[in-house]
């Protein structure tokens, strides 16, 4: 028999065989933050509008090129714990803003850096949390002070023109102008009509062909489909709309119908029709001109809405049916039958037309406030596509920030230099050791205009100093000038570079948690991990969109 021979004395001996357990600065913190460090380098490179843009080709080989951080971090599917914390850190601020992921990464990579030299000259863990927990507490006090204006009117085109032009141009340099008045078109028409905005309600519909330039904002929605029946257009047309598939109706139960000759057989199967005729023409005697399915249409069906002149649109996205529904003000219904005058909705114009060779059917109103707004993006690739997508979106999730709290902060890296110099004259009355963990922390926001003009292949010490320089003359308002050949700075507010106040609150104060978070752990305990094939992880329906 053979002798099994024990594990050594400690920690390690109370777990399986197999698992694996790390303690200490060494093996565990420095360990956590070197992995941090890697990944903030990685979306790093990709921030601002000068960024550059990376290549990533997920589990199921889709092919993603884009220097959006919230995409990147999505489709790595990063597995080291303590970057995973960072990368939820950055989720979290794509959910409550939906833009500022990349700022997260890299201010939460800088915090981490710095604490770590704070660690090597001999600081407990402890004493950094502490002391970047009092800066994060002075820095959300000094932001306020820091705004330059607020949105006076969220339903003047060119103030919000003005306000998202700078989240866009950080995934669309160059086309920021001409996006930006599209979205703050789409957006202003949403929130006038309901005066809430919810960011489901601008849709967007990505059309192959063309060019970006030749994007447009439709009232209404729009679908890469056509239409089932002959009938191609209608003017203020009521429209009915069913969640059922619109056919001849099957019933409930299971039954046998028993028939003896062909003269029954022929009475039932007209019987059949006639049932659908009723239906049909009753629905057309309502006045409906339109009728939306969410299931497939019938060719018996489809015969008797040729004969009564309607517009037959099969939608098998339940979302998409909810959508119109809302958009035309009408009621879903679960039958076929007529609807009421409260149940029908209403549209002015539902037409097919083709962009490009693309067939597509529009619903569209002719109000300029519309509870649903759909942005047309074109482009020659669908990879340009996804992207002006992503900075659509992030112009749609800037105006939502808007319309919770009006007011801006100087862009470029004005804010964060701001930030910095305030920080370390506050540092400097702080007694204790707390003081080298808040001049630390004041130091990592350098990192953001630092990136700003690495990207743009620009010295940043170069940069930095005059930065600085500016700043002690009481020129907040100054930021680095991304347009000009050299190190060279100017004033943001006349360049109408803004962010949003509430995306930088939320970015500081979830990057400052997110890394004293990684900095609380001293043992990593890992257990032996379990056979078998792993569950993929998130949502499977095609329909959630």
């Amino acid at each position: 028999m053979a002798m099994r021979v024990p594990n050594a004395p400690g920690f390690s001996s109370m777990l399986k065989d197999g698992a694996k357990h790390f303690s200490g600065l060494e093996e565990a913190i420095y360990r956590n933050i070197g992995a941090c460090k890697e990944l903030a380098e990685t979306t790093r490179s990709a921030y601002g509008p000068n960024g550059m843009n990376k290549m990533v080709i997920n589990h199921i080989d889709k092919l993603f090129v884009t220097n959006d951080a919230a995409t990147i971090l999505r489709e790595l599917e990063v597995q080291h714990p303590a970057a995973k914390m960072l990368v939820l850190a950055t989720q979290q601020m794509e959910q409550e803003i939906g833009d500022g992921t990349n700022f997260v990464m890299v201010f939460a990579g800088a915090l981490l850096e710095y604490a770590e030299d704070l660690l090597r000259m001999g600081l407990s863990p402890t004493e950094v949390i502490e002391g970047y927990e009092v800066a994060l507490k002075k820095t959300l006090e000094i932001l306020p002070d820091l705004s330059c204006g607020s949105l006076k009117d969220l339903t003047d085109g060119t103030e919000v023109t003005h306000a998202i032009r700078t989240a866009i141009m950080s995934k669309q340099y160059g086309n920021e102008d001409f996006l930006a008045k599209l979205v703050a078109q789409a957006c202003i028409s949403v929130y006038t009509k309901t005066k809430t905005f919810n960011v489901d309600n601008v849709r967007v519909a990505k059309i192959l062909g063309s060019g970006v330039l030749s994007s447009s904002v439709v009232q209404g929605m729009v679908f890469k489909k056509t239409v089932e029946g002959d009938v191609k257009r209608v003017e203020k047309g009521k429209i009915a709309v069913y969640s059922c598939p619109v056919d001849s109706s099957n019933t409930e139960t299971k039954g046998t119908v028993l028939i003896k000759n062909a003269k029954e057989l022929m009475t039932y199967s007209k019987e059949e029709e006639n049932v659908l005729e009723t239906q049909i023409r009753e629905i057309a005697e309502s006045g409906v001109k339109v009728v939306v399915a969410g299931g497939k249409v019938g060719d018996m069906a489809l015969h008797f809405l040729n004969k009564y002149n309607l517009m037959a649109v099969r939608l098998t996205s339940k979302w998409d049916l909810r959508r119109v529904a809302r958009l035309i003000r009408a009621t879903v219904l679960p039958r076929l039958t007529p609807p009421t005058e409260e149940e029908a909705g209403f549209c002015d114009q539902v037409f097919v037309s083709e962009v490009g060779d693309t067939p597509v059917v529009i619903f569209q109103q002719d109000s300029d406030e519309n509870a649903v707004s759909t942005v047309v993006v074109r482009g020659s690739t669908e990879n340009i596509m996804d992207d002006v997508e992503r900075a659509v979106d992030d112009g749609v999730n800037t105006f939502k920030a808007l319309t919770k709290d009006q007011r801006f902060v100087p862009g470029a890296g004005a804010t964060e230099i701001e930030l910095a110099r305030q920080l370390s004259s506050y540092g400097e009355t702080i007694p204790g050791l707390a003081q080298y963990a808040i001049k630390q922390y004041a130091q990592a926001f350098e990192a953001l205009p630092r990136a700003l003009a690495e990207n743009a292949g620009v010295k940043s010490t170069e940069v930095l100093s005059k930065l600085y320089a500016a700043h002690q003359s009481g020129n907040s308002k100054v930021g680095f000038d991304i347009e000009a050949e050299g190190a060279d700075v100017k004033d943001v507010v006349e360049g109408s570079i803004f962010d949003a106040y509430l995306t930088k609150h939320w970015a500081i104060k979830l990057a400052t948690n997110a890394a004293i978070t990684v900095l609380r752990v001293d043992q990593i305990i890992m257990a032996k991990p379990a056979g078998g094939p792993k569950a993929k992880q998130g949502k499977n329906d095609p329909d959630d969109d």
